[in-house]
């Protein structure tokens, strides 16, 4: 037996594992290094966080990553060179994380890697004739450079079973949050607030676990973080959302954003920034008549936007009259008091909580998921979730790659 072989089914049989789970998400500030212990799998998952670190992209790396972000046309040989590139930056990336917490890669059992996504195309949002029905994802960081640079077992590239299996590719919150975060005492919704906005809705533990669910529900920070970048150069975002506090939303500018059919489209669903861009806004800002607006406004609209399509979300899973489920909050967007506020008055009664409270940083929240399903990968087996039209697949997602 080949001895990596050997290896990995010797560690599926053990009680637990230590995996380090890795996360870059579309506003591309850094790369989460979450390092866990998880014990048992499925439904007696345990997790312990040992610990978390964001190791921020510079400039140039930023760069070289919008050479290709979102874009509808790109250079093929940038493409192909950028993919190997990431994942030797994340190799090294991930062992200098190592070395700080004195942690030797020898005592680490699983790499899972997230990438980096650079392109989204669900079949209901590309125009592309020759693929109808098809929806496809594109994560960069090959996961044959991470195990070999980290020389640590890696599973990547998960999206890519999910989509096989029917579904879209994303969110995949779901298998881990119901994992890890389902109680028996409430229903919850965890609303990750990152470059995209999505929530998982979660059921009482022990009612049908088929009916959870993930679902995009438009713009978190992306559209944010551009208009800034646009209008201040050197800076990347909002910082506490001081700029959009200090400005109004404009009711005839929010009502064109609104004025597109992923809103009302049915749940579940994805995006991406290659729908909510920039020219999205432009166009929106033409029809509103609006192309003048000053900062401070455009990003207290793009504030109400987001919290607007986060509320439209859960009225549609929530019925008229019932009481919302708790919502705890996770991604950057927690740290936007401009945004927490817009969604207090979109989802007027709802209690809001930080994934904290439950035990789970919510900065690290990505990262750990994703150990979650490669600790799945290895130990588990398919978890029957979303059945109908939740579009959840059983599936075991990852790719493996050996090093050496």
């Amino acid at each position: 037996m080949n001895a990596a072989i050997a290896r990995l089914h010797e560690m599926a049989q053990r009680p637990s594992r230590r995996i380090v789970g890795l996360m870059s998400g579309t506003s591309l500030d850094g790369l989460d290094v979450a390092l866990c212990r998880l014990t048992g799998h499925g439904a007696a998952t345990q997790l312990a966080l040992e610990h978390f670190a964001t190791v921020p992209y510079d400039d140039d790396v930023r760069r070289r990553i919008r050479q290709v972000f979102a874009r509808g046309q790109v250079s093929l040989e940038y493409l192909t060179l950028l993919n190997p590139w990431l994942g030797r930056l994340h190799a090294r990336q991930l062992l200098n994380c190592l070395r700080t917490w004195q942690v030797a890669p020898a005592d680490v059992d699983l790499v899972a890697s997230h990438g980096q996504t650079v392109y989204h195309a669900p079949a209901h949002q590309h125009q592309q004739a020759d693929f109808a029905g098809l929806s496809a994802t594109l994560q960069l960081g090959d996961g044959d450079h991470l195990a070999q640079g980290t020389g640590i077992i890696t599973v990547s590239d998960f999206r890519q079973k999910h989509l096989a299996a029917g579904g879209e590719g994303a969110p995949l919150a779901t298998y881990g949050d119901y994992l890890l975060l389902s109680s028996s005492a409430e229903e919850r919704l965890l609303l990750n607030l990152g470059g995209m906005a999505n929530f998982t809705y979660l059921p009482r533990a022990g009612a049908d676990a088929r009916a959870a669910f993930s679902t995009d529900t438009g713009p978190g920070n992306t559209l944010l973080d551009a208009a800034v970048r646009a209008h201040r150069p050197g800076l990347a975002y909002d910082e506490d959302g001081r700029l959009a506090r200090a400005g109004r939303a404009h009711p005839g500018l929010l009502g064109a954003l609104l004025d597109h059919p992923f809103f009302t489209a049915p749940l579940p669903k994805t995006t991406g920034p290659e729908l909510f861009s920039p020219a999205y806004l432009a166009a929106a800002q033409a029809q509103s008549g609006t192309a003048a607006l000053g900062l401070e406004d455009l990003l207290a609209t793009l504030v109400e936007l987001s919290a607007a399509g986060v509320a439209r979300a859960v009225r549609q899973v929530v019925a008229p009259g019932a009481p919302l489920p708790a919502v705890y909050t996770s991604g950057g967007g927690v740290h936007n008091p401009a945004l927490l506020g817009a969604l207090g008055r979109h989802l007027p009664g709802a209690a809001f909580a930080s994934t904290a409270v439950l035990g789970v940083p919510p900065d690290a929240k990505e990262a750990i998921l994703f150990a979650v399903l490669a600790n799945e990968a290895v130990a588990g087996q398919p978890v029957e979730l979303g059945a109908g039209r939740q579009r959840v697949p059983a599936v075991t997602m990852g790719k493996i790659s050996w090093p050496g």
